[in-house]
């Protein structure tokens, strides 16, 4: 599934090209998670001002309104000026002055909606509850550990949740407890202010590695341009069950958490 690195890629891999375009065709395909919620038509001749991230959501600002996008479980997006003939998942193409906008989405979780503003109900409803972005300044610790002390789930858990910090998906959560040394399964209200301090850091330095090696691909995804991301290669400890550790050598564990597979390694993490 597509998190926060894989979107900010896709979304610097084709910002600077489309801002400017003037749309001039939608071609809407099979449905998507969520309606367009507009006629493709009414579409036409607007500008594309620029693209934004909030969370896993792209945020197409036109002149008048604006494209929410969600790559769902499997999706992605090309930006060619030329691309060829639509195939079988290819869902959604915005074509521009500047290219074509399309959406390849095998299971169609994804979805491109459009919205008058943020402030709209739908808008509202989808953007609302994420927390914190993780990449800049907003990534304020004390909130960050304020939003963790209110929670006694599992910290690996809290973090997926993306109330408290958005964008720390399976793999990045597993690597970022790893770099922190800090137990999957420890409740979020027991990490102390030095430990949570750790993982404010390790958070914001495993998203940002993940970005600079273009996201994660462990099935479908790729970038605008078809590429696949390299960030899985170098992981410390997921998807290497049975492995040694890179620091202690101890064999990796796994272990499934509401329907994950987390890794950990059972030394250099600590409860």
């Amino acid at each position: 599934m597509p998190e926060l690195p894989e979107v900010e890629v896709t979304r610097r891999g084709f910002a600077d090209r489309i801002a400017g375009a003037r749309i001039e065709a939608v071609r809407v395909g099979k449905p998507l998670r969520w309606a367009l919620a507009v006629e493709p038509g009414e579409l036409v001749g607007r500008t594309v001002l620029g693209v934004r991230r909030r969370g896993k959501y792209l945020l197409v600002d036109l002149d008048a309104g604006l494209l929410l996008m969600h790559l769902g479980m499997s999706g992605s997006l090309r930006f060619d000026a030329l691309l060829p003939t639509p195939g079988a998942h290819d869902h959604f193409d915005l074509v521009t002055s500047h290219g074509t906008l399309r959406l390849n989405d095998p299971r169609r979780f994804g979805a491109v909606v459009h919205v008058e503003d943020e402030a709209s109900p739908l808008a509202r409803k989808l953007l609302g509850g994420l927390g914190m972005e993780p990449l800049g300044d907003a990534f304020d610790f004390e909130a960050f550990h304020a939003g963790l002390r209110r929670r006694r789930a599992p910290i690996k858990q809290v973090l997926l949740a993306g109330d408290v910090v958005v964008g720390v998906g399976n793999i990045y959560a597993s690597e970022a407890l790893f770099l922190a040394g800090i137990r999957p399964t420890l409740s979020a209200a027991r990490i102390s202010r030095p430990r949570a301090l750790r993982l404010h850091a390790a958070v914001r330095d495993i998203l940002a590695r993940a970005v600079e090696r273009g996201g994660s691909t462990l099935r479908d995804f790729s970038n605008v341009d078809g590429q696949s991301g390299y960030f899985q290669l170098e992981a410390t400890v997921y998807g290497r069950k049975g492995e040694p550790c890179r620091v202690c050598a101890t064999p990796v564990r796994v272990i499934r958490q509401g329907q994950r597979a987390t890794y950990f390694c059972p030394v250099c993490q600590k409860h």
